[in-house]
């Protein structure tokens, strides 16, 4: 068995592994320790640093900037999966003329920060007359930057299903349009939905970066309310296990969806693969030619 990037560990290697998880956890618990015995011995973990945020107006402040970051995620999570869709329906088309942009677009975004592209949004839009809200000075870089992920896992959906489905579109009489519409579309993204769930835990991470715009997400109104009752630990602590919640519901929810879809049959969409797309177009070529000999041999 071999998984997509290597091969499946052996005996040895698993037995490594183990040792070294072993070793990482007990080092991880070692640090641990300390950090809380450094904490007690500073007065960090006094029962009167913690009272505070067992008050309402506390946890509604909190609330409010978790408000604002799942709004400036959804947003972002929206343009972003459109944007990709468009993107990807790019990558694949037959004509030059929509494939080169698109593939231009993914390979030079990926590679950049998205921190410049924040930076970009604040001081480059406004010299030209753009002075976005703080809102979408963090939505839209964030969504420039996801799209080109976004397009790859979609394409990746679309190049994981066999040739056949198509073929067998053509055969029933549908065009292009159609078959992308009614066969493949719906099953790419059944196969693309765990990575989708994957990447929104992602752009929730990325919606801390409101900090930099002065946006009033999670991390920013945590910012204020340290810099209010001087409760620094106290407070980045609280924002840490906040932002650990959420992250680990949508990954937890992400691998049952993958666990189900197994269950169902259906195959994981595998990354893209620069070595795989001579092959891919092999296969293509194998196909094609495959129909005209069975079609040559109906016509005989």
């Amino acid at each position: 068995m071999t998984s997509v990037l290597f091969d499946t560990p052996g005996p040895r290697a698993r037995r490594r592994i183990r040792i070294a998880t072993v070793v990482a956890c007990v080092a991880g618990l070692v640090l641990l320790a300390v950090a809380v015995r450094q904490f007690a011995i500073n007065g960090e973990l006094a029962a009167e640093r913690w009272a505070p945020y067992g008050s309402w107006p506390m946890w509604r402040y909190l609330l409010g900037g978790l408000g604002g970051t799942a709004l400036a995620a959804v947003l972002a999570v929206a343009i972003a999966m459109v944007a990709g869709l468009v993107l990807a329906l790019g990558r694949i088309s037959r004509h030059v003329v929509a494939r080169a942009p698109a593939r231009a677009y993914v390979e030079v975004v990926r590679v950049v920060p998205l921190l410049l592209l924040i930076y970009f949004a604040m001081f480059a839009l406004p010299r030209y007359g753009v002075d976005l809200p703080l809102l979408w000075k963090l939505v839209l870089p964030i969504a420039v930057s996801r799209a080109a992920q976004l397009a790859e896992i979609f394409r990746s959906g679309f190049r994981s299903l066999e040739a056949g489905q198509g073929e067998a579109a053509a055969a029933l009489g549908m065009r292009p349009y159609q078959s992308m519409r009614h066969v493949i579309f719906p099953q790419a993204i059944r196969r693309v939905v765990p990575a989708l769930i994957s990447q929104t835990a992602g752009v929730v991470k990325d919606t801390s970066l409101g900090i930099v715009v002065s946006y009033a997400e999670l991390l920013q109104s945590g910012k204020v309310l340290a810099g209010y009752n001087r409760l620094l630990i106290q407070t980045y602590l609280i924002i840490a296990l906040l932002y650990f919640l959420i992250n680990y519901a949508l990954s937890r929810l992400a691998r049952a969806i993958d666990a189900r879809q197994r269950l169902a049959g259906i195959e994981p969409v595998s990354p893209p693969n620069p070595g795989r797309r001579g092959l891919g177009r092999i296969r293509s070529a194998a196909a094609t030619s495959g129909g005209g000999l069975r079609r040559d041999r109906v016509r005989a």
